[in-house]
């Protein structure tokens, strides 16, 4: 897949500055407030039992969050956190090391859980019910099977497909939150929130011009703010107002709605090639030279919340307000007259 300015995957250069950035506490934490306010009963109610706090899902498409509120809960127990990736657990016996390192209350972060490897998965259900570990010591005839006692600890994991999770992985989670895309309220005040911390002079208009146009997604709102600041500094004095932020977007060819060149060519492509549809997944993915599950996890969501993209049984189909956003007029077949 092609390196996209507002893609949701996090990339190397998003590394350092999404951890200066990131809130350290939910009061914080802009957006998402029905699970801010989920997760402080939860903070609150295990600090009252001196207990941890339950296991935790968060779901989401990439740059919602997940990671943050993750580490944001370790803060506000004031425990450690360990966190690790599905993939990267390859075998029971890391899972072991990890989890006889943890401390009482301790949180466990697995990101991409949904990437677990089975055995490992299967080993992390008693830890997660009985804070006990089994595993097989020895081999042939003298094998025998040894658990651990685990200290109490957290499993918060993160998935973008939480669909791939099993089904008894899923049910040992106490707490299952989703995340949505944010609203341009809430992006607004998070790109004035993170100018401030990158000392960057923006005005409301160039907030709100980068808001509008970060897809719902605070990962890509700071990203085109480093962006468009770039731009300010060699072109504009290092400020940034409206017609600077629209002029900076319009060169990464970031339209007004958040749209790039790839999403434009995916609505064009059904739209023009195959008559609005409907037209298979496959299909779409080979025109636009993308494999099939990028189109289907990356590109569509988004195309899809714009309602600009519709999912049927036989097929993709674009939208009249696909239509309407590209310049297009669909055109109807007429009926025939006899």
């Amino acid at each position: 897949m092609s390196e996209r300015v507002i893609g949701g995957q996090q990339r190397t250069e998003d590394q350092e500055f999404e951890w200066s950035l990131r809130p350290g506490r939910l009061a914080e934490f802009i957006g998402q407030e029905a699970i801010k306010a989920n997760l402080e009963i939860l903070v609150r109610a295990a600090h009252g039992r001196n207990e941890p706090i339950e296991h935790i899902l968060i779901a989401g498409p990439p740059g919602l969050g997940k990671t943050t509120l993750a580490n944001i809960m370790a803060n506000e127990m004031g425990v450690d956190i360990r966190t690790t990736s599905g993939p990267a657990i390859e075998h029971q016996g890391a899972l072991a090391s990890i989890l006889t390192n943890l401390e009482d209350r301790d949180i466990f972060f697995i990101d991409e859980i949904h990437r677990l490897a089975r055995p490992v998965e299967e080993s992390l259900y008693p830890a997660m019910e009985d804070f006990k570990f089994d595993y097989v010591g020895g081999k042939g005839a003298g094998a025998q099977t040894i658990r651990l006692q685990l200290p109490r600890f957290t499993v918060i994991g993160a998935t973008t497909r939480q669909g791939m999770l099993s089904a008894p992985l899923r049910d040992r989670f106490g707490a299952v939150y989703a995340l949505y895309f944010y609203d341009a309220d809430d992006l607004f005040q998070i790109v004035q929130r993170s100018a401030r911390l990158l000392k960057v002079v923006i005005d409301d208009p160039g907030a709100r011009v980068i808001a509008t146009r970060a897809r719902g997604t605070p990962r890509i709102a700071n990203r085109l703010l480093r962006r468009v600041r770039d731009y300010a500094q060699v072109r504009a004095q290092g400020r940034i107002d409206e017609q600077v932020a629209r002029d900076a977007l319009a060169m990464l060819d970031v339209d007004e709605l958040g749209l790039d060149a790839i999403d434009r060519r995916i609505l064009r492509t059904i739209a023009e090639k195959y008559e609005g549809g409907p037209v298979g997944l496959e299909t779409v993915a080979v025109s636009v030279s993308e494999d099939p599950e990028t189109v289907e996890d990356v590109y569509e969501p988004f195309l899809m919340q714009l309602g600009f993209l519709a999912r049927t049984p036989r097929g993709r189909v674009a939208t009249k307000l696909a239509y309407d956003h590209l310049g297009l007029v669909k055109v109807t077949e007429q009926p025939h007259l006899f």
